[in-house]
């Protein structure tokens, strides 16, 4: 048994745990009341729960936040935020009373849903029901394999829990399924969730919308399941001791609660569910519970001090693993150094050095350049982990010689997701977000709009993740519209702080991944859009596409320039043999591969007037989607403003007009 799993619950007597629950009640309801917005029901029904996991179960430092070997907390009811704001602020973490005092404030550090990156303590942004119970699974599954890399006989350095709080309405959500059933068939024995069991929604009871026996459904997903009183704080420990014995297979437990428990005439109804309750409720619910009625954000003097002794135990214990770190950097000095050097987001100096070239000629779609880019990082950097929905040949992430993650192989790196889109962008959310990993994660383009909460999440919280969207256009062919994405890339580029790159070639497969690796944490994911059909690879194609634009191909002999063809991935091929032609007829038409907007963006003017002077205004974009958007760059467009069609993909060309020679024709017909 690992030694996190034989640590006793930490003494707590009665009246501490109930003071603590009163103190999170009375924050949540002044916060929300002061907000004149908010969800006071929740925190207020998990109050007992939530003091019992962090007075007696969970293993943090407030002082140091980022303590990798820090248990990880994931509110995934992530409305009821002003729980977690009071437990933060209570239990010594950066977040003064003022922040409190303006919940749902611009600028606070106290947003009316939890965010990463924002606010210290949160380990994830969670709102969008369902997707904190699929970023726990992944943050949960992190520690799995860096405990299995790094680990060794009297070293345990990587132990730790992840533990949740969810909610009927997570537990609703497909996203929270398909990642529940991930973790059931992994067996993810350190994930243990507090299902807060109040049958209410905004809308009303359960009862209208609800019926199936949820704790069945997460048993048949292989998970051990308890039910408890949510409101009996030693009930819920007893609990949580017994799935943390529980070494095979990931924890639910039921607690039943009544949401805004203690409030006289709203307890159990969706009215305390997403407004305040009312400053005449609040002041009956606090004097019913032995509450002062002021001041307003009251907090004992007695609680803050037992409080702060706590927080001195808690240190205790990251130090004690800070001084077992130094033993096993004396013991293992190669893996300490590898283990601190992901931590801190490094790309190994081999990974660079392993990527691979293309000779230019040589025809090949750009997801098997990105196989070939995909299988040299793995088995370089060994941070690197990632899979696919299903589809890792077709999307070009099949990964040979590298072990894959199962119950039997705790350690594998490529992951498995089934056909389980949204559940796999949210487990690589966690994946990204535990540290000590760099994260992928592949489908379809069409199928992006089935993972698109992840993506965005992605997006808002900054991560380094990288998307991979196979079969990108039209040129896919004979499986027809279902499966042909016409608006899936221009609307991926509507993402802020997501950077899509679609390569025109395997070079620049080479330099998007070049691009995704150089993304840190903060700045944003990456989708690289690859195409199932050979492409040439050119001479001219630049393995750097960090400038997000430039020229492929000049006229001959230069001089001023008629227009410019601009276009990105496989359309690129198209305007560089139409330019050829048009060269043929006398016209000094430059060719511009755009593989990434937004990088393009980021270059500023002077990069974006050299690329696409401002005096040449005879400009065509190519792309084989819909064109709006591109008026951007280029005043007219040749795209596809309807769903595409079942036929092979040169058939399909013809029709659509992606020819050279309806290129030609398209930018002689310009004004």
């Amino acid at each position: 048994m690992s030694p996190r799993r034989s640590l006793p619950a930490r003494p707590c007597d009665a009246a501490l745990h109930e003071t603590m629950v009163k103190t999170i009640k009375g924050l949540a309801m002044d916060g929300v009341e002061a907000a004149k917005s908010g969800h006071p029901g929740m925190p207020m029904g998990t109050a007992d729960m939530a003091a019992a996991l962090w007075l007696r179960v969970l293993v943090h430092d407030p002082s140091a936040p980022q303590w990798p070997d820090r248990d990880r907390f994931v509110l995934s009811a992530g409305h009821g935020s002003m729980l977690l704001y009071a437990l933060l602020h209570l239990t010594g973490y950066a977040l003064p009373m003022s922040e409190l005092q303006q919940f749902r404030r611009l600028h606070s550090r106290t947003p009316g849903h939890p965010e990463f990156g924002h606010t210290v303590g949160v380990e994830v942004t969670t709102g969008p029901l369902g997707s904190g119970v699929s970023a726990a699974v992944g943050l949960a599954l992190a520690e799995r394999i860096l405990a299995d890399r790094y680990n060794r006989d009297g070293h345990d350095i990587v132990d730790h829990f992840t533990y949740g709080i969810c909610s009927d309405g997570d537990l609703m959500e497909g996203v929270a399924s398909e990642a529940a059933s991930v973790a059931g068939h992994l067996g993810l024995g350190k994930l243990i969730f507090l299902y807060d069991s109040n049958r209410i929604t905004i809308d009303g009871s359960t009862e209208i919308s609800f019926s199936e026996d949820v704790c069945a459904r997460f048993a048949a997903y292989g998970w051990h399941v308890q039910h408890c009183d949510g409101h009996d704080g030693e009930a819920v420990t007893a609990a949580l001791e017994a799935a943390r014995a529980v070494t095979d297979r990931p924890s639910l437990i039921e607690c039943r609660t009544t949401i805004a428990k203690g409030a006289p005439t709203k307890a159990g109804t969706s009215a305390s569910h997403g407004a305040p309750l009312g400053q005449a409720e609040v002041e009956a619910t606090k004097t019913a519970m032995g509450w002062p009625l002021t001041p307003t954000f009251y907090v004992p003097d007695t609680l803050r001090a037992t409080l702060a002794q706590q927080r001195d135990a808690l240190t205790a214990m990251r130090t004690a693993w800070e001084q077992r770190f130094a033993a096993y950097r004396a013991a293992h000095p190669e893996l300490a150094a590898e283990f601190e050097s992901l931590q801190r987001g490094e790309v190994p100096a081999a990974t660079w050095a392993a990527l691979p070239s293309f000779p230019p000629g040589t025809p090949i779609a750009t997801r098997k350049a990105g196989q070939k880019v995909v299988d040299a990082i793995i088995k370089s950097h060994p941070g690197f982990v990632g899979g696919s929905a299903d589809l890792a040949e077709s999307n070009g992430v099949h990964i040979s010689g590298v072990p894959e993650q199962s119950r039997g192989v705790p350690g594998g790196r490529v992951m498995h997701h089934g056909i389980r889109e949204h559940g796999m962008g949210g487990i690589t959310n966690g994946l990204a977000l535990h540290g000590g990993l760099r994260a992928f994660d592949a489908t379809f383009l069409i199928f992006s709009d089935y993972m698109r909460g992840a993506v965005r999440l992605s997006a808002l919280m900054g991560l380094p993740v990288v998307h991979v969207f196979s079969h990108d256009s039209f040129w896919l062919g004979e499986d027809g519209p279902t499966h042909q994405p016409i608006e899936q890339c221009m609307s991926l580029r509507l993402v802020p702080q997501l950077d899509v790159v679609r390569p025109a070639d395997a070079r620049e497969t080479v330099g998007a991944w070049r691009h995704a690796l150089t993304r840190k944490l903060g700045e944003g994911p990456t989708a690289i859009l690859v195409t199932r059909q050979n492409l040439p690879v050119f001479a001219e194609s630049r393995e750097d596409i960090s400038c997000g634009a430039y020229v492929l191909l000049d006229p001959p002999g230069g001089g001023a320039l008629h227009g410019i063809l601009v276009a990105t991935g496989s359309e690129v091929a198209l305007a560089y043999d139409a330019a050829k032609r048009l060269h043929a007829q006398g016209l000094a038409v430059r060719v511009v591969s755009m593989p990434c907007w937004e990088a393009f963006e980021r270059q500023g003017r002077a990069w974006q007037d050299e690329v696409l002077p401002p005096a040449v205004t005879r400009r065509l974009s190519i792309e084989a989607g819909t064109t709006l958007g591109w008026q951007r760059w280029a005043a007219h467009s040749l795209g596809i403003d309807h769903f595409g069609a079942s036929a092979p993909a040169d058939a399909l060309a013809r029709e659509f007009g992606f020819t050279v020679d309806e290129v030609v024709a398209r930018y002689l017909s310009l004004a």
